[in-house]
């Protein structure tokens, strides 16, 4: 009963907070402290800004094509055989995000690539991969190694055999990744702040800047629906994970 009990006030802790922004940006004032009445002002007023709108599109592309190339680095990493490259992707996931960015920054400034759009792709990229490797080759240990073999026995060229029998074996856990990506592609803050240019901010910096000039219920709708976005990606790659792993020696 009191570890139940523990439990319960460990995730309200967690949870809390979210809860109560969720809730306030339903309210019909401005005020942050007191919820007087049920409204969707906040909503309205924040879907009939532009520049919110427009930080909204960035984030969504960016996130897109950082899941795309995330996808194929990983898969592409997630295959090899060579031991070195198995224990690199795993640096990214452990590197603090300041670091991170701050080193992509400065190379990016070293090949002289100019900051927007495709500088936080790239970056996003970075750290995309690694996950879509870690996932794709966490899948592929759980495959029977005699799946090529069997397919080539069967007249399939290497090629062939890949796209037709592999691959469909990786499919779940390398969809699973890429969704995983776009979310933290969509939700990151401090790679992006690092890497992004004029005209190129994302929703979250956006947010940053909003918050410096006072919180308004807007701010509130919109951390809503990025809630909202991010809970139903992380249930969608998790529910396309393989349900039963069986190891073959």
């Amino acid at each position: 009963m009191i570890f139940s009990f523990t439990i319960f006030l460990i995730y309200a802790f967690l949870f809390a907070p979210i809860l109560i922004l969720v809730i306030f940006s339903f309210n019909s004032s401005s005020n942050l402290v007191a919820f007087e009445s049920f409204s969707l002002k906040w909503y309205e007023a924040l879907f009939n800004d532009v520049s919110i709108l427009s930080a909204l599109v960035n984030s969504i592309e960016i996130a897109f094509m950082s899941m795309l190339l995330s996808g194929f680095l990983g898969l592409c990493i997630g295959l090899t055989n060579q031991r070195i490259f198995k224990k690199l992707p795993v640096l990214p996931i452990v590197l603090p995000e300041v670091v991170q960015g701050l080193a992509l920054l400065s190379f990016f400034i070293w090949i002289k690539l100019p900051l927007g759009k495709l500088s936080v792709i790239l970056a996003h990229s970075s750290f995309g991969a690694a996950y879509v490797a870690t996932m794709v080759r966490s899948r592929l240990s759980t495959l029977d190694p005699l799946l090529k073999d069997a397919a080539s026995d069967l007249g399939a060229k290497p090629v062939r055999a890949f796209f037709k029998v592999i691959l469909p074996q990786l499919s779940p856990a390398l969809v699973s990744g890429m969704l995983i990506v776009f979310t933290m592609s969509f939700d990151d803050f401090i790679v992006s702040f690092f890497t992004a240019g004029v005209g190129s901010g994302t929703l979250p910096l956006k947010i940053y800047s909003m918050l410096k000039f006072g919180v308004t219920p807007s701010v509130n709708a919109l951390s809503t629906m990025i809630l909202c976005v991010s809970i139903m990606l992380i249930f969608l790659a998790f529910w396309m994970q393989p349900k039963e792993k069986k190891e073959y020696k």
